[in-house]
């Protein structure tokens, strides 16, 4: 299966992000903790490579715990600060702030070697559709968020919000998101959501996401769908589908039915806390 997706215009989101990074001391990166590489802003790092960096891991409850520690020790080592969050439940967002004065920690002090006191680290929210930007700002912002209105030499229309006194978020639409070479990248964003089901054939996609599944959490599957394991991927569908009975007219297993529900199962976080990607070992 051929996995394409452009829900944008690339040239626009580029240039708009060239305009807005030099309003901002700081880009706040988000990725999904199950996809931490493919789910990144594929220019991030050129646009972004003069300004402190903070990359959150967001829906970290549905990564493996060791494999988010893992990415969060490799872009520790990249010299980028990350963080476990979920933006949806809130996990996480308190240390957010501390470690924003942590990657800012020059900034603030050559301010203050300047005599400018108190002034608010400026920061840019990137990330793909679907990873939680949104759900982020507004459960980071909460209802105590103040948009402080168009600063002096900023085109018109971008608003700050004032989180508090040491933090101020650049309000834009969302930036930029990845135009792949590399169909696994396509895979994995299509396993997680991040592409339209309906351009997806979701038989394929099944038997593709329980094959990784087979080679890196067995356990899960055969928990899950009762299975002994050594099954091929059409049996584990089979399973699925006599699991969850679904079944064609004449008692057939439905295994485009079973498909869904196994791709729904592992989004969810039924079938466990999985990651599709490991530092240092490429892609799935």
């Amino acid at each position: 299966m051929n996995y394409q997706w452009y829900p944008g215009h690339m040239t626009k989101a580029r240039r708009a992000m060239q305009e807005d990074i030099k309003l901002i001391d700081l880009i706040i990166e988000l990725v999904d903790a199950r996809i931490p590489q493919s789910s990144r802003n594929p220019d991030i790092d050129e646009l972004g490579r003069n300004k402190a960096r903070l990359v959150l891991l967001n829906k970290s409850d549905l990564a493996d715990p060791a494999c988010n520690r893992a990415w969060t020790a490799w872009f520790q080592e990249k010299g980028i600060k990350a963080l476990e969050i979920n933006a949806q439940t809130g996990q996480g967002l308190k240390a957010i702030q501390g470690a924003v004065q942590e990657v800012c920690k020059e900034k603030i002090e050559r301010d203050r070697r300047r005599g400018i006191l108190n002034r608010p680290v400026r920061a840019m929210v990137a990330g793909i559709p679907n990873v939680g930007k949104s759900t982020f700002i507004n459960s980071f912002a909460g209802k105590a968020c103040t948009k402080t209105g168009n600063k002096p030499g900023v085109t018109k229309g971008k608003q700050w919000i004032r989180l508090n006194k040491g933090l101020e978020l650049l309000d834009t639409p969302g930036i930029l998101w990845p135009k792949f070479e590399d169909q696994s990248v396509g895979m994995k964003l299509a396993f997680i959501g991040s592409m339209n089901d309906e351009i997806i054939i979701m038989d394929e996609l099944a038997i593709d996401l329980i094959a990784y599944l087979q080679e890196w959490y067995p356990s899960l599957l055969q928990e899950r769908y009762s299975l002994a394991g050594g099954e091929t991927p059409v049996q584990v569908l089979e399973a699925a589908a006599e699991k969850r009975k679904c079944y064609k007219k004449g008692g057939e297993p439905d295994l485009s039915r079973a498909a869904q529900l196994v791709t729904d199962d592992f989004r969810s976080g039924r079938l466990g806390r999985i990651s599709l990607e490991r530092p240092g070992t490429g892609n799935v």
